[in-house]
């Protein structure tokens, strides 16, 4: 997704409902984490990833393990999957909304009303990812990182490309992106280096990025922020520049 596109999203986004959204986000992270693996971080690398991003977050301590405790409760049948939709926003842009949902009759309900009411299509599976490629994707903070020796390094660790991006408050941050296969190894020498990583996750990355007018460009956010009020949604994709 475009730097342009990013610094208009953050200009409109107020912090509150944005934390509170990422707490729900992390939440919903921590308990599929927990069911798939346990709630023991150091033997749940998916955990380890979840804590990660919830601090990442600014999430507090006592909601992260409230999290754990609530996934863990025995007799707890609540439960979250991921689930994926695909299609086309106003003026043919195509998205992919992420999902964690107890309920995937109501989570695809709501969404394809949001498509319907800002002049977008819900399609089929398939029939938009083939313009996105998955990337596993890790956000370190700059500091004291030589990013040219790191790159080096991490090439035989399965890193295919190095980068600079920002966080949700605009600052600055360095991000590795290598392949999903090849995710688990790089976390693995990540950690093994003690390198602290902000957030991680995988991430749809568009394979051509489409210019709009500022116009159209409004249309598509009024889309994307209906579809981010669901508390189902997780993220959505798309190649807005």
């Amino acid at each position: 997704m475009g730097r342009t596109f990013e610094n208009r999203k953050h200009a409109i986004m107020k912090r509150g409902a944005r934390d509170n959204k990422a707490f729900t986000r992390c939440g919903r992270q921590i308990s599929m984490a927990v069911k798939s693996g346990g709630g023991e971080s150091d033997s749940n690398p998916a955990l380890r990833r979840a804590i990660q991003n919830a601090r990442a977050a600014n999430m507090p301590k006592d909601k992260i393990q409230n999290a754990i405790d609530k996934a863990l409760k025995i007799g707890d049948t609540s439960g979250f999957e991921q689930m994926l939709y695909e299609g086309y926003g106003p003026h043919g842009v195509p998205m992919i909304v992420d999902t964690a949902t107890d309920n995937p009759t109501r989570t695809v309900a709501n969404v394809r009303s949001a498509f319907k009411k800002e002049n977008g299509n819900l399609g089929n599976a398939g029939s938009v990812s083939f313009l996105f490629d998955q990337y596993g994707v890790f956000r370190l903070k700059p500091d004291g990182v030589d990013r040219d020796e790191l790159e080096l390094e991490l090439i035989d660790f399965g890193l295919e490309e190095l980068d600079d991006g920002t966080n949700d408050d605009g600052d600055p941050l360095i991000l590795l992106r290598c392949a999903r296969e090849g995710f688990g190894t790089l976390q693995d020498e990540l950690e093994a280096r003690k390198i602290e990583v902000d957030s991680s996750g995988f991430e749809w990355i568009p394979k051509t990025m489409a210019e709009l007018s500022d116009e159209e460009v409004d249309a598509v956010l009024k889309l994307i922020d209906r579809l981010e009020e669901d508390d189902d949604v997780q993220e959505v994709f798309h190649n807005l520049a």
